[in-house]
């Protein structure tokens, strides 16, 4: 029940991050070695001919300073395309004030951490001064642009809300005065065939292109979730050992108990392999019978964990995930059945392992020094 439990909230919590990472990211970027894409409608007419592709839009991804009533801060402006980026990434899910709609060559969506931050709101105008300035015999001069806040967006994570902009691809080639996108997003069918279909568009595209997945991307954050899953999954299968000694414990007592008794059936022709058997079945049907009511018990929780929550929260007082601190409303579950029945099969084998010696230490009971020692 506590494996079932705690790898379901584990994979709710990387689908979870998945989910939020994917409405900000695109599943797979296609670029090239020169820094950009000079001819961005042939590369996207060539990928789309890939049936796996099901979206597709040029982006310029910089870094810059915005200039707010509340002081300069530094973000990540990221140019997009308002007519194909919907096609890519949730960025109209994602508008929580003001609207995408609006978003022209003047106007800039605004992280809502970034904005809470910086005293910003949905009309105010804003300057963003990019690193690309012009050079003059006093030195380098920024490029700095106006901007009017066209809407607020919150992806639920505090990386992107807190750093993240959004300008069209028109503005953002002005103000970093780029001529070419930095590369080109694409949505797939199937995200976890993205290394494949990555691979298959850059032969496609040919020489000078290289791709990178969503994986590649957030590689150590999904490592970090893989690795403390994989321990949590260890540590945890402690607790089914721990229940197979106290299998082991329990047929001892039982073997000390019926001492007479099967010294009695061996001596009426019961072979040691038959009270072997004995043992070993009645082990694996306190095992099994453990197993399986784990497993209800385990399908049961997870599919009602949030209410047990809500009632512990009620009970106690406590606020168990603050939603300021996980960007989240409850606790997130997911269930994999072959995780379940990887822990069904490991929970079965150790109570098997655990009959093997006092099944073993009751067949080899002679039943002659039974009976002269216990009459």
């Amino acid at each position: 029940m506590a494996l079932i439990v705690i790898l379901s909230v584990m994979n709710g919590f990387e689908d979870d991050i998945k989910t939020k990472i994917l409405g900000t990211q695109s599943h797979l970027i296609i670029s090239s070695y020169t820094g950009g894409i000079s001819d961005p409608l042939q590369v996207i007419a060539e990928v789309k001919k890939d049936p796996a592709v099901i979206g597709a839009t040029p982006f310029i991804l910089s870094q810059g300073l915005i200039s707010a009533p509340a002081g300069v801060r530094g973000a990540v402006i990221r140019g997009i395309d308002p007519l194909t980026a919907p096609d890519v990434i949730r960025i109209r899910e994602i508008i929580t004030d003001g609207s995408f709609d609006d978003l022209d060559s003047t106007g800039v969506l605004i992280g809502s951490e970034l904005a809470l931050h910086t005293g910003i709101s949905v009309g105010d105008s804003i300057s963003i001064i990019s690193v690309a300035g012009t050079i003059t015999p006093l030195g380098m001069i920024p490029q700095s642009r106006a901007f009017i806040v066209k809407g607020l967006f919150t992806t639920g994570m505090y990386e992107y809300d807190s750093n993240m902009i959004y300008i069209s691809l028109d503005s953002a080639q002005k103000l970093f005065k780029q001529d070419q996108p930095s590369g080109i997003e694409l949505k797939i069918a199937d995200i976890y065939q993205a290394d494949t279909i990555g691979r298959r568009l850059v032969h496609s595209l040919g020489p000078g292109f290289w791709a990178k997945t969503w994986k590649d991307m957030n590689r150590s954050l999904f490592s970090a979730l893989k690795l403390e899953k994989v321990v949590m999954f260890i540590i945890l299968l402690f607790i089914i050992l721990v229940a197979g000694f106290s299998i082991i414990s329990t047929l001892i007592m039982l073997v000390m108990e019926k001492r007479r008794d099967i010294a009695i059936m061996k001596s009426m022709g019961t072979t040691t392999s038959q009270v072997l058997r004995i043992f070993i079945t009645m082990g694996m049907v306190i095992g099994s019978s453990g197993t399986l009511l784990g497993l209800i018990l385990g399908l049961l929780l997870t599919n009602n964990l949030n209410p047990v929550v809500r009632a512990i929260e009620m009970l106690f007082g406590i606020e168990v995930m603050p939603m300021d601190v996980y960007y989240i409303t409850g606790l997130p579950t997911q269930i994999i059945p072959h995780e379940v029945g990887m822990i069904v099969v490991a929970s079965l084998i150790l109570s098997f392992l655990a009959t093997i010696y006092p099944a073993r230490k009751a067949a080899k009971q002679d039943p002659v020094e039974v009976m002269r020692h216990e009459g």
